[in-house]
This record gives structure tokens, C-alpha cells and sequence, in this order.
């Protein structure tokens, strides 16, 4: 019930995050004639959503402090905002002259307080909780390990994003119409015209990739679960923080095409979530949310000294 409680209490301060960054950089998130009341519910569910996502990855992680802190703002301002907005600039011609730069620092204003405020909130003062190893996990590789798999996660990333792009996203008229593009009549003739008009388009989706690796990288150094709970983890934070503000209707955006991304981007994202867990996940033992764990320390979360704040019972018992 307290873990629930700071929940709740956390998507208020993600909400009030994004009320005070909106109101600071002068963006404007409701439809043109809109009222604010058809903003509200859509950003209190996106902000639920977040955080479930966020405080799950604080839970389960093996890091504290200032540590866990920065590895919650790169996947949270990473995927949210960086590589949204990527898009945004690439796609979104029509943008009002200073829109794109105020959308990263609005992004700023939201990841940063809310990244600190979370890890303090359920770090906090927890005598039972997830395990909290004074070592991470390492992911140590040879060059040649590192080449295939950054290779496979080039390849994989363009063909879920131009696959789904083509037969989930593509499908609605409107949103073509939106792009200003065409039907092609195929998937591979619709590549070709990508390629003819747009040669630069596949090795900017490549490079995409490797900055979603980097994103993926802390979180998977720092996850106490195994294989399979780090890769479902980290497909839920692709899916779930790229999507999510999708829900909130804003003047840019027809409804229709919002949607259309939502259905194109959430199964993308969360199936290429889950090749870079199951590619980048050390192999471990997987620690229960049960493992009781101890502070050294009364005082809680230790942002200064956080290498010596917990100790496992078995640890604690070893001669």
C-alpha cells in the first residue's frame, strides 16, 4: 500500500512537472479551441503510465544516488524527448518557428526534477526492498562481440521501424495525407521510393539504433533481474515512454495520426526493447523483489556514499 501511495504520489509530481515546464518554456498543449479539460485526463494517465515504468526500474535496480539518478534521466529525457523529438524534427515540417528547441527544454524540465525526485521518494528509508548490489553487473565484450551485435541491432531496428511504419502506421490515409506521402502498392516499392527520395533515411534510422543501445546500456548494468525480466523491462521503458505522450492531444497532431504512431510504435519499440535486453543483458541470477535487504546506515538514500548502503542478508552471513 506505501509503495502504491508513493506512486500516486509521484504521477502528481510528474504531472505538476509538465504543468510548470509547459507554463515556463510557453508551450501549449491543447488543441486549438480545446479547453484544458481534454488535456488533464490524458497527461494524468501518461503520467501514471511513466511512472509505473520509472519506479519499477528504481525498484529492481542494483544502483542508488546520484548513480541510479542520472541512469533514470537518460531513459526517461532519452526516450520521452530525444528520440521523439528526433522525429519530430525530421518529419514535422510545419512546426512554429522556435517550437522544436522549447519541446527538448520542456522534456529537460520534466526528466530532471522528476528523476531525482523519484529515486529519493522510493529509496528512501527502505529496510525491505530489492537487492542492492555494491557491484554492478558487468557487460564486458570482446570488439568483435560488440561489431555483430551493434550490426544486428542496425539491421533489427530498420526493419521493425520501416515495417511497422508501412503496415500499421501507413495504412491510415489521413496520416499520409498529414506526411504528404503515397501508397506505393508495397512494402518494397514503398522502400524504394524511401530510398530515392530520401537515400539519407535508412542510416539515420541505423544510427537511431546505436543511440537506443546507448540508452538501453545503464539500465541493463543496472537491472537485479535476469535475462528475461531485463529485456521485458526495458521493452515496456521504449514502448511505454516513447507512446505515451501520444495519448494528450495537442495542436500538431491530428487525433487519428497520434493514434496510428501509438499503434505503430508501442509493439515496434517493445519487441526491439526486448532484442537489446536479450542481447545486452549480462547473464546473471535473477533477485526476487522479496530478497530482504539492510542499510549500513540509518540515514536512508546515501547520495554522496552510495557504495557501501546495503547489504543482503546472505552477504551479511557469509564468515
Amino acid at each position: 500500500m506505501i509503495l502504491i501511495l508513493k506512486v500516486l504520489a509521484l504521477t502528481i509530481v510528474m504531472f505538476l512537472c509538465f504543468a510548470g515546464a509547459g507554463i515556463l518554456v510557453s508551450l501549449q498543449a491543447g488543441t486549438a479551441g480545446g479547453d484544458q479539460g481534454s488535456v488533464t485526463g490524458p497527461l494524468l494517465l501518461a503520467c501514471l503510465l511513466n511512472t509505473i515504468i520509472l519506479a519499477y526500474l528504481i525498484i529492481r535496480s542494483r544502483w542508488w544516488g546520484w548513480r541510479l539518478i542520472a541512469a533514470v534521466f537518460v531513459a526517461f529525457y532519452g526516450t520521452m524527448t530525444l528520440m521523439s523529438q528526433m522525429e519530430t524534427a525530421v518529419f514535422v515540417t510545419r512546426l512554429p518557428a522556435g517550437t522544436l528547441p522549447r519541446l527538448f527544454l520542456a522534456g529537460l524540465l520534466v526528466a530532471a526534477p522528476f528523476s531525482f525526485l523519484a529515486v529519493v521518494v522510493l529509496r528512501r528509508g527502505r529496510a525491505d526492498g530489492t537487492l542492492a548490489s555494491a557491484h554492478s553487473a558487468s557487460l564486458g565484450a570482446t570488439a568483435s562481440e560488440w561489431a555483430w551485435k551493434l550490426s544486428v541491432v542496425m539491421l533489427a531496428y530498420s526493419l521493425l521501424y520501416f515495417g511497422f511504419g508501412y503496415f500499421v502506421a501507413w495504412r491510415n490515409p489521413e496520416l499520409r495525407a498529414y506526411y504528404g506521402g503515397s501508397d506505393e502498392g508495397s512494402f518494397l516499392a514503398q522502400m524504394a521510393a524511401v530510398l530515392g527520395h530520401r537515400p539519407w533515411l535508412v542510416p539515420f534510422q541505423m544510427a537511431r539504433a546505436l543511440l537506443w543501445t546507448a540508452i538501453a546500456w545503464p539500465l541493463m548494468r543496472m537491472t537485479a533481474g535476469g535475462r528475461l525480466e531485463a529485456s521485458v523491462a526495458l521493452g515496456c521503458v521504449f514502448a511505454v515512454l516513447m507512446t505515451s505522450m501520444l495519448l494528450i492531444p495537442n495542436p500538431l497532431m491530428p487525433e487519428t495520426v497520434r493514434h496510428s504512431h501509438i499503434l505503430e510504435i508501442a509493439p515496434s519499440n517493445f519487441l526491439f526493447g526486448m532484442l537489446i535486453g536479450g542481447l545486452l543483458a549480462p547473464r546473471r541470477a535473477s533477485y526476487p523483489a522479496s530478497v530482504s535487504t539492510k542499510y549500513r546506515s540509518t540515514q536512508g538514500l546515501s547520495l554522496g556514499h552510495p557504495a557501501r548502503a546495503l547489504v543482503t542478508e546472505k552477504q551479511k552471513n557469509v564468515p
